[in-house]
């Protein structure tokens, strides 16, 4: 990466690992072949490496077989493969979600609400968490799917998946998880979660780009879900077309060393991201954490996010004087309109709050000194921006 720049915004993506890279090279050179191509040893190879990689996401999220296991192009594929393969089931029917979902959940719920589906999107709080007696009241008989992610890519919420799989299997409806902030960050077993479906992407996880998962459990009960893509029948009929071996090595390799470090890196990263909070607190006192309070020691809240307003200053004014500081504002533009972030908003937040609101993660790569720069940076930042208030 780029030594002058401070790179802040590990919730939008990662970089590629040298040792993901290390296990992904042969397979754009030496091992190139195609894994439906069954009568000679490049296909074999690469069928082997596909197979291994399956193998091991599998007994890494806790599924019971590899072939629950499906490689996509990544999680938005797998959200709507989940999604729409169940409804397309189904002639009409109720799905459950909440109204702080990433996109790829909301925009395909709205797209089958189009088709006569209908949805209900629950309320949070106003720490993200969803609201628990709207969930129970909410089934229906034909509910076909709940959808709640597990971590929030905005303000780093953990919900308790694990409760709401179990609610989900006493009421004998299935239960997807958008797993992809969550994966290599938190603890995960689709098993121990009652999960029936979930889907992520290797490049959250410092894999690469383009490959992605959804999980789909095949006994107790075995899904059965609508193909979206035909041509081929690869990946057991559910996702046709030419398998991206690269990619998937590199997804297994960088899910291994995840997990595998996960619990030094955890603490490591808590560490950074509270050693950033404070100095931000104490230049700008009138600072508020979105999200899940930092001192939560029940563990509810992605332990590399920090999402702050800074009550009198626009986020994308503040964002113009951090120079090499990446950082993200959680607003959108969409249409040609600016839009406050649908998570704030969903949390009851104000818009004053949430237009002053800056996305922070840290990660792998992240070191003690660029967080003393990176505060410095702030720092400087925010006495620029309150002039600029101050002057108009």
């Amino acid at each position: 990466m780029d030594s002058d720049c401070i790179y802040l915004d590990y919730h939008a993506t990662t970089p590629l690992d040298p040792r993901v890279r290390d296990a992904m090279e042969p397979y754009f050179f030496e091992h190139f072949g195609n894994p439906s191509s069954a009568l000679h040893r490049y296909g074999w190879k690469a069928e082997a490496a596909v197979s291994a990689a399956r193998r091991t996401v599998a007994e890494l999220i806790g599924a019971a077989e590899p072939q629950e296991i499906i490689f996509t192009s990544g999680a938005t594929e797998s959200v709507n493969l989940a999604l729409k393969g169940i409804a397309l089931q189904n002639e009409g029917g109720h799905i459950i979600t909440a109204k702080t979902e990433h996109n790829a959940v909301l925009d395909t719920c709205r797209w089958l609400e189009r088709r006569g589906y209908r949805v209900t999107y629950l309320d949070v709080d106003s720490e993200g968490f969803i609201d628990w007696g709207q969930l129970e009241r909410s089934f229906a008989p034909d509910t076909l799917v709940v959808s709640i992610m597990h971590a929030n890519n905005e303000v780093g919420t953990i919900q308790d998946i694990a409760a709401i799989g179990a609610l989900c299997r006493q009421r004998g409806v299935l239960f997807h998880t958008d797993a992809t902030q969550a994966i290599g960050k938190v603890p995960f077993s689709v098993d121990q979660c009652n999960v029936d479906l979930a889907s992520f992407t290797a490049h959250k996880f410092y894999g690469p780009k383009g490959c992605g998962v959804l999980y789909v459990r095949k006994r107790f009960p075995r899904i059965r879900l609508e193909p979206l893509i035909h041509g081929g029948g690869h990946e057991f009929g559910l996702r046709s077309g030419t398998v991206n071996v690269p990619g998937i090595v590199g997804l297994a390799k960088a899910l291994e060393i995840a997990v595998a470090e996960y619990d030094q890196e955890s603490r490591r990263l808590k560490e950074l991201r509270d050693q950033l909070w404070a100095a931000l607190s104490e230049s700008y006192p009138q600072a508020v954490v979105n999200g899940p309070r930092l001192d939560d020691h029940a563990d509810r809240r992605l332990p590399g996010n920090l999402n702050v307003s800074f009550p009198g200053i626009e986020a994308e004014s503040l964002i113009s004087f951090l120079g090499n500081v990446a950082v993200s504002t959680v607003s959108a533009c969409g249409s040609g309109e600016h839009r406050i972030s649908h998570v704030l908003e969903a949390m009851g937040i104000g818009e004053q709050r949430a237009r002053s609101a800056i996305r922070i993660g840290v990660g792998r790569f992240t070191t003690h000194e660029q967080i003393e720069r990176a505060i410095g940076y702030f720092q400087a930042a925010l006495k620029k921006a309150s002039a600029r208030v101050v002057a108009m």
